[in-house]
């Protein structure tokens, strides 16, 4: 019986190249594939030519088949080998499904997002997580993109070699995939950040995969949706590092939202004829001419200028930032604006370059020249001084009767506030409200405690006038102290 087996074995290990091809996978208990029968004899010879002691203690393959023994050392050199290539199997379909080079694009920008808002200590612990965390949701959410779109992309000479169109991997383990690295990066960044950014990761990945992959076979409002989905990765860093949404997180989401637009109408011209293989009604399919779809992308790269004076107003960088960002920004829209004069391939490739060149130059600038919290302090507290310096110019400069004053506050006598309280304008950028006439506010606070008459006569002018008013809207209502009249 162990001839029989042993025969068969070695049949089964010579025979395996004309039988098993290199691109699938069979498991036995003792026949390795192919490859890994090539490799162990290669490893083999290797040793025979390189150690003759070893080869001398170690029985031959001769020897060993008379002994009723089969070759262990090609056994466990094939079978890890086909473990490696296992594994290079599964890892090569988990790195086409994660899409990992957009994925590490979308982390780059959560990472850059998290160094704004860090100020001057940067956790880089909490910057490893993050970013780690930011990656796991953006390989589930294009997972599951694929999984959505596996009929459609079989159609497409852009995608049909992806590993669920081609085959190289299910759908259910492709779900089980998606499934799991989402839930693991969704609760890592609650774990390892805050509840906010989570929830900030979790709602993108149900905006990417269950909104905006089912509204490109709808619609072409889907382009405006997938820049939705790419701002929020850099407000997710900023509320992972600052703990909150803030106007000042919003220079680089916003750069995020205005860039995608030219980016993915030069991919939409560009590959129209793919898209309208695949079945995605793209914004590029419905404008045979172009002009719509230059013109769209224009418009947004001009959105693009204004966004380095914010950051510099804002307080975020310096003033070379604003200057560089200008810069990129008309460069960009110069590539657009040739795009919509000249409608070719080549236009709209050279549109797609510049779109590649801008983010990262941009990203770059903003985390070289932003300004630090030390900096930001220093300038308020400068602030603060010119405003007491000023207040104090005013305390000397207002004249006041020190005899009166004297008499008004007196010895032991308690500090009463002034005649009436109002409120200031209900807005910042409007002026504040009219307050009764300077007469009878002087005679009051001068006036350490107004005769009957003086009372009489204050409460006359209430009577008549009791709110303060501005462009003739009451805004507010004076209120005497409890303890004034005595």
């Amino acid at each position: 019986m162990w001839r029989n087996s042993l025969s068969f074995s070695s049949k089964l290990l010579t025979s395996s190249n004309h039988i098993i091809p290199k691109s699938t996978f069979v498991f036995a208990a003792i026949s390795p594939p192919n490859y890994g029968f090539e490799r162990s004899l290669s490893h083999s010879q290797f040793y025979s030519t390189t150690s003759t002691s070893a080869a001398s203690v170690l029985p031959s393959t001769n020897a060993a088949l008379k002994l009723g023994f089969p070759n262990l050392d090609k056994v466990r050199f094939a079978s890890s080998a086909a473990a490696i290539d296992l594994a290079r199997h599964y890892g090569r379909c988990y790195w086409e499904l994660s899409k990992a080079r957009l994925s590490m694009l979308v982390v780059a920008t959560s990472g850059a997002g998290y160094v704004l808002g860090s100020g001057n200590a940067i956790d880089y612990v909490g910057l490893c997580c993050t970013c780690a965390g930011t990656m796991m949701v953006a390989a589930s959410a294009n997972s599951l993109n694929q999984v959505f779109e596996i009929n459609n992309d079989a159609k497409m000479k852009r995608t049909m070699h992806r590993p669920l169109p081609s085959g190289r991997i299910t759908i259910p383990h492709a779900v089980s995939w998606a499934s799991s690295v989402g839930v693991a990066g969704t609760a890592l960044l609650a774990y390892q950040a805050n509840a906010l950014a989570a929830g900030l990761g979790a709602s993108n990945l149900f905006l990417y995969a269950f909104v905006y992959t089912p509204l490109k076979q709808i619609h072409p409002v889907n382009t405006w949706v997938g820049a939705i989905v790419g701002a929020i990765p850099p407000l997710l860093g900023w509320v992972a590092a600052s703990g909150q949404v803030s106007l000042n997180g919003m220079i680089l989401p916003a750069a995020l939202y205005f860039w995608q637009i030219p980016h993915f109408m030069a991919l939409a011209y560009l590959c129209r004829n793919d898209y309208a293989a695949g079945g995605f009604r793209m914004f590029s399919l419905a404008d045979a001419s172009g002009e719509r779809t230059a013109l769209v992308a224009l418009r947004n790269c001009l959105y693009l200028i204004p966004l380095g004076y914010l950051a510099y107003d804002w307080g975020i960088t310096s003033g070379w930032f604003c200057l560089e960002s200008t810069l990129l920004a008309l460069a960009i829209g110069g590539t657009a604006f040739t795009f919509y004069l000249n409608r070719t391939t080549k236009n709209a490739r050279r549109m797609f370059h510049a779109s590649l060149l801008y983010l990262p130059v941009f990203m770059s600038g903003l985390l070289f020249h932003r300004v630090s919290d030390t900096n930001q302090l220093l300038g308020g507290e400068n602030s603060e001084r010119i405003g007491d310096h000023l207040s104090s110019s005013v305390q000397e400069i207002e004249i006041i009767n020190p005899q009166k004053k004297a008499k008004r506050i007196g010895v032991g006598a308690q500090a009463r506030p002034p005649v009436a309280y109002a409120s200031v304008a209900p807005f910042p950028f409007l002026p504040a409200p009219t307050y009764p006439p300077d007469t009878l506010r002087s005679y009051l606070v001068l006036s350490g405690r107004p005769t009957m008459g003086g009372v009489s006569f204050l409460r006359k002018i209430m009577e008549t006038v009791n709110t303060c008013h501005w462009m003739g809207t009451p805004l507010c209502r004076y209120a005497l102290p409890p303890k004034f009249f005595g």
